[in-house]
């Protein structure tokens, strides 16, 4: 449990990862690692206030639970889905959590004495990931596979930002157009094809058209929830449904991977998100496929693709460490 020795407390900064599905709240000591944490479900339909009081709440009881007083305490930091305007404070637009807009850093900011930074959750998440590498690379990017697909990058040791703070919303690239509708408003967004929930449902479809698919079998001993890493599981046992699902999502997530690496061309692109502890399956298929699309294909050097190493802690540890970089 953490706390102090001989009367000497030990030192937390406190990181909270807001996303479309779980919140959490950690612990995180000097050397960057989550010794503690603590999570609730997300409520999609709260107001900026009460996610406010929400996660002052969740911070309270897992200080409690891990005898962590104030003093302990250095600073507490957020990843929030969308974007977070870290001059005013406000989270000026989230698609995945459209109530969540308003000033959500100043009515946190009000209930606590500690110094309270904010980032986008897919920045934090970057910043998590980039922290614990041994050799930092001069550019970085991670995208995350989750509930939405976002992205984060690194440049020179700092988060790129861009003029207003929205940055980075690699999900938000069209890859086919005219195509499924995303939740920002546009169709045929990379969110629409490569996210989780973007695989769930390729998943169930497919389904419905193999009813001796072994996802069948898989998603009833889940208690009828289907979800990507039954889908990961039935691949890894040789499910042809499973396989072809997999292929299609490789295929199109690949798409959106070789249009960053055209722009960007950085020395890492990290993916990340639930969805990278299946990076044994999905790492080979899409080094593949990005071979063949990316302009640089015949350079003697080219973007390494790698999965995360935080799995999901990555945005706790990066929101918790914001201080190094904005301080």
């Amino acid at each position: 449990m953490p706390g102090g020795a001989q009367g000497c407390e030990a030192m937390y900064d406190i990181g909270i990862d807001v996303g479309g599905t779980g919140i959490t709240a950690g612990l995180v000591d000097e050397k960057c690692r989550l010794v503690a944490g603590k999570s609730i479900a997300t409520d999609r339909n709260m107001t900026t206030g009460a996610l406010a009081e929400l996660l002052m709440r969740l911070i309270r009881e897992l200080m409690a639970e891990n005898g962590v007083t104030a003093s302990g305490i250095q600073t507490i930091g957020v990843g929030v889905p969308g974007t977070a305007n870290a001059e005013t404070g406000r989270i000026e637009y989230a698609n995945n959590l459209p109530c969540c807009q308003g000033d959500f850093r100043g009515l946190l900011q009000g209930q606590t004495s500690k110094k309270v930074y904010f980032e986008n959750d897919a920045n934090a998440a970057a910043w998590g990931e980039y922290l614990v590498l041994d050799k930092k690379p001069q550019s970085f990017l991670m995208v995350t596979l989750g509930t939405g697909v976002g992205g984060g990058i690194i440049q020179d040791g700092r988060i790129l930002r861009g003029v207003n703070y929205a940055a980075g919303e690699l999900g938000h690239m069209t890859i086919r157009y005219n195509g499924i509708s995303c939740s920002c408003g546009r169709r045929g967004c990379l969110e629409a094809y490569a996210s989780a929930e973007a695989l769930i449902a390729r998943a169930k479809r497919a389904m419905e058209k193999q009813k001796k698919s072994l996802l069948w079998a898989l998603c009833n001993e889940n208690q009828g929830n289907m979800n990507a890493k039954l889908v990961f599981d039935a691949y890894r046992q040789g499910d042809e449904t499973a396989q072809k699902v997999i292929g299609k999502y490789a295929e199109y997530l690949s798409e959106g991977l070789a249009n960053i690496i055209n722009i960007l061309q950085p020395e890492v692109l990290c993916i990340g998100g639930g969805i990278s502890r299946s990076g044994d399956i999905l790492l080979p298929l899409l080094r593949e496929r990005v071979r063949e699309k990316i302009y640089s294909r015949d350079s003697a050097r080219n973007t390494e693709l790698t999965a995360a190493k935080l799995d999901n802690d990555a945005g706790i540890i990066g929101a918790a460490k914001l201080r190094l970089m904005l301080s």
